[in-house]
């Protein structure tokens, strides 16, 4: 941990970085969204880049974050306008039910500052209350979600895909960026009046 509260914490393949009561970029999106040879081709480039530095036995230098954040972001995001898998979150019903849940807590353990629920994946911008980790409130979105999910569907099995990907945001312009992205993905991906997004932030 850094003097200014920031944790570094691996999760999976990637490090995450973490303040309390950080600002936060969200994506995580559905089991068949990216086709399974993209998802290798990204792994593997991810891991390139996260084995050179523990081979060299130093941190990541700023040119390799950068690189990991296209892979985890940018690159992945091109797929996901696509439309690609089965788009469950099109059905109405259930994109609702992803709405209600992240509304749940708001105003208890977070603040919500924008989302939005596309046909494969969910982007929400938020602000956590202190003493409330990311990873948790991302866990029991997901979970629940799954659940009802499954239930309106009729069927069973993994919904969501188990990794997702998170930006702690560094200030405030790299906020109202990462707002302005989720409000605007419904148009870039050539959705017309797309009810499920919502900025919440002034």
């Amino acid at each position: 941990m850094s003097g200014d509260g920031l944790r570094i914490r691996s999760r999976k393949r990637l490090p995450h970085w973490e303040r309390e009561g950080g600002s936060y970029f969200v994506t995580f999106r559905l089991a068949d969204s990216l086709p399974t040879s993209r998802i290798r081709q990204i792994l593997s480039e991810r891991q390139d880049i996260l084995r050179t530095a523990r081979q060299l036995d130093r941190p990541l230098s700023p040119d390799e974050r950068r690189r990991l954040l296209q892979l985890s972001s940018r690159k992945v995001e091109v797929y996901l306008d696509r439309g690609s898998g089965a788009c469950h979150l099109r059905h109405p019903a259930i994109a609702q039910s992803v709405v209600d849940t992240l509304k749940l807590f708001d105003s208890q353990r977070y603040e919500l500052l924008a989302w939005c629920v596309m046909p494969n994946h969910v982007h929400v911008v938020l602000q956590l209350f202190p003493g409330v980790q990311l990873s948790t409130v991302v866990h029991s979105w997901k979970s629940f979600t799954a659940k009802q999910a499954n239930r309106i569907l009729n069927r069973s099995g993994t919904f969501w895909q188990r990794e997702y990907y998170d930006r702690l945001m560094r200030d405030g312009n790299e906020l109202d960026r990462a707002i302005a992205y989720v409000a605007n993905n419904p148009i870039r991906a050539g959705l017309k009046d797309w009810p499920f997004v919502e900025v919440c932030r002034g």
